[in-house]
């Protein structure tokens, strides 16, 4: 199938399809006039993508995935300890986030929003108050 119909199949864009080409995450065979020729497992494979990247899971990360999964003699273990690694980096940033949403509300609870120009947040943001 052509780059159109690989791109509807698999839920990804013709530019993602030619990126996960140039990075060699997906090879597609080429046809004799030399186009772009998916196969149903490069369909696969790009779904698979998708759902990885979805979750998160770095270009590298999804390498990582494709190669155990591609791999009969690979142990859960792997695959299991790259979930968990994924897992802990997430909680990691939900923490960071949280920090950020409980200061951006302090922030705005200390400010008037009124006509005045004084402005609590753009204070504490230039370090002016505590």
């Amino acid at each position: 199938m052509n780059i159109s119909q690989a791109a509807e199949n698999s839920g990804l864009s013709a530019k993602a399809l030619r990126h996960y080409e140039n990075i060699g995450l997906v090879v597609p065979g080429r046809s004799a006039n030399g186009y772009r020729d998916y196969s149903t497992a490069d369909v696969e494979t790009l779904c698979f993508v998708r759902r990885a990247r979805a979750c998160g899971f770095t270009t590298e990360e999804v390498r990582a995935l494709l190669g155990l999964r591609d791999n009969p003699e690979r142990h859960s273990r792997e695959t299991k300890d790259l979930v968990n690694y994924k897992l802990t980096q997430l909680e990691e940033q939900l923490q960071t986030l949280l920090g950020m949403r409980a200061t951006l509300r302090a922030f705005a609870d200390s400010c008037a929003g009124n006509e005045s120009p004084d402005c609590a947040i753009l204070e504490k943001l230039s370090g002016q108050t505590a």
